[in-house]
């Protein structure tokens, strides 16, 4: 056999969204919410988990074990991640479960509502007055 039937191929890594690089099992589980999040966060600024595990104070080891199993992270580290990241801790923990706003100009409903703002309070509740009015009859 001649050695031109063998082509070296480099071994293809499959992706994993939290471990860049780094040697080890991929998951069984997706991870917890806030595991998602601070890989999210983590990647989003361009770092590595050593480079974030430096930054936070604590081994690298560490951090993948909260960006891939922790369900229960400690107070102090929820933190320290928040302050780094410039988020809130509801936001790491994913309890602002409020969907985004869509990008785009205001309702109609919004623009007649700040309008309605502005009116002086007797024609403010003139026009309350009128749309009870409409709704019940619409009812």
């Amino acid at each position: 056999m001649s050695t031109s039937q063998f082509a070296f191929t480099p071994r293809r890594e499959p992706e994993d969204p939290y471990n860049d690089g780094m040697a080890g099992r991929p998951p069984l589980k997706p991870a917890p919410a806030f595991g998602a999040n601070l890989a999210a966060l983590r990647k989003a600024r361009g770092l590595t988990q050593p480079q974030l595990a430096e930054a936070l104070g604590i081994t690298p080891e560490m951090l993948n074990y909260y960006e891939r199993r922790a369900t229960n992270p400690s107070a102090d580290f929820i933190g320290k991640a928040a302050a780094f990241f410039g988020a809130s801790a509801d936001d790491l923990l994913a309890l602002n479960t409020k969907a985004p706003r869509k990008p785009g100009p205001p309702s109609q409903l919004t623009q007649l509502t700040e309008r309605l703002a502005k009116l002086p309070r007797a024609k403010q509740k003139f026009v309350v007055e009128m749309l009870e009015g409409l709704l019940k009859q619409a009812n």
